[in-house]
């Protein structure tokens, strides 16, 4: 007597092997998820991290004595700062772009030490000073590279950070593909309160998505620029056309016969070369020279934001060395450069880092709604399988031949 009997227990042990594997794999995205969570959380706080110190740390802000106070010269700082801390060389004076925030002055110590002053812009009072990490470069450390110390080229944390651009990038084309005629959520937005949990972050992710969707394309193509530029630094690939730093001739450096440094230009004289040369731009920067042949470095904003032009200054008679206007740029530059900025939307003022923060925010909520739905659903099928009992299997007809 021979006999067949098709079992099928072989088939349901590999659907249970792959639910488990499937299972393990769902799992395995929790740290992801996380990851994700914290970058955006930091970045949102990043972005007003200055706005923050301002609110905590009375040093930083611009108090003006009176209504219509004038703000100070760069000499006239220059000079108030050098009566303050006579032992302290001057390096460079910046303006913030908010005219809220106090000056901020670096300079040098003879012990090789160096540190920013927090410097009032009517009065030309120290209001405070700091060296090393203050709580907005913490943030932006901790956002930008987790803390990781550069050692020989960017670390791992800058590649794992960045490289969070590319799942970001994947998941705004795919839920734009998935979610069918998305535009009606600008149209008609919907987020049903009463309906339970898992129903209330279903709307709310897909309309934070919606809505965020320039802002989640700004970041996604920023972050990849920084994958890729971490990428050309370490491989020593360079796409700069500047070319060699300028510097002032060694024979139009003037000698002294005591050896002192020989009389410069003003920087206010300095400040206003650069706007002559350049109509319309706005000095905001001052760097004094370092050494005999150093120029003066003025910086400032034209009619491009997002990048500043730069002008190199003779020290000694005042003519100007060197010009880096937007317009000197490639394309492939222009493009590049004005990645930093539109990442961290410090150009325009405070009503744009606001934007931005806001943004931000819905980001982060977005990514932690996605976490939980992803997770609930997880664990309930995690919870599924455990509980799933063996049923008895099907017996097909024998069939008998002799």
């Amino acid at each position: 007597m021979k006999s067949t009997v098709p079992m099928i227990d072989g088939v349901q042990g590999r659907r249970n092997g792959a639910r488990v594997w499937f299972l393990v794999h769902s799992w395995a995205a929790l740290p992801l998820w996380m990851f994700m969570f914290f970058v955006c959380l930091t970045g949102s706080i990043a972005t007003v991290s200055q706005e923050i110190v301002w609110l905590a740390d009375p040093a930083v802000r611009a108090r003006a004595p009176a209504h219509d106070a004038q703000v100070l010269g760069y000499d006239e700082i220059l000079a108030a700062v050098n009566g303050a801390q006579p032992d302290a060389v001057v390096q460079s004076i910046s303006r913030p772009v908010k005219s809220q925030f106090a000056l901020s002055v670096r300079v040098g110590y003879a012990d090789g030490t160096s540190g920013t002053l927090h410097v009032n812009p009517y009065t030309g009072e120290i209001q405070g000073a700091h060296s090393g990490f203050d709580f907005r470069q913490f943030i932006r450390a901790l956002h930008g590279w987790l803390l990781m110390p550069f050692d020989n080229g960017f670390n791992l944390g800058w590649y794992a950070v960045s490289a969070l651009a590319l799942p970001m990038l994947v998941s705004l084309v795919t839920g734009l593909v998935v979610y069918k005629k998305f535009w009606r959520g600008f149209l008609r937005p919907r987020l049903r309160f009463a309906q339970g949990a898992r129903v209330f972050w279903g709307d709310f992710h897909r309309l934070a998505g919606i809505w965020s969707i320039p802002f989640i394309l700004i970041m996604s193509v920023t972050g990849l620029w920084f994958l890729v530029q971490a990428t050309l630094s370490d491989l020593s690939i360079s796409i700069s056309t500047e070319g060699v730093p300028p510097v002032v001739a060694r024979e139009d450096a003037p000698y002294t016969a005591d050896g002192l440094r020989a009389p410069m230009i003003s920087l206010d004289g300095a400040a206003a070369k650069a706007s002559e040369h350049l109509p319309g731009l706005e000095p905001m920067f001052v760097r004094l020279p370092g050494t005999a042949y150093d120029p003066i470095m003025v910086l400032g904003r034209g009619g491009y934001p997002l990048l500043f032009e730069r002008l190199h200054i003779n020290p000694y008679d005042g003519d100007v060395v060197y010009v880096r206007r937007v317009s000197d740029r490639s394309g492939l530059e222009l493009f590049t450069e004005s990645m930093r900025p539109l990442h961290t939307g410090d150009f325009a003022g405070l009503w744009l880092k606001l934007v931005y923060f806001l943004f931000g925010v819905l980001l982060t909520m977005m990514v932690l709604s996605g976490m939980l739905i992803w997770t609930k659903r997880t664990a309930q099928a995690t919870i599924a399988a455990l509980r799933r009992q063996p049923q008895p299997q099907p017996v097909m007809a024998q069939e008998v031949s002799e």
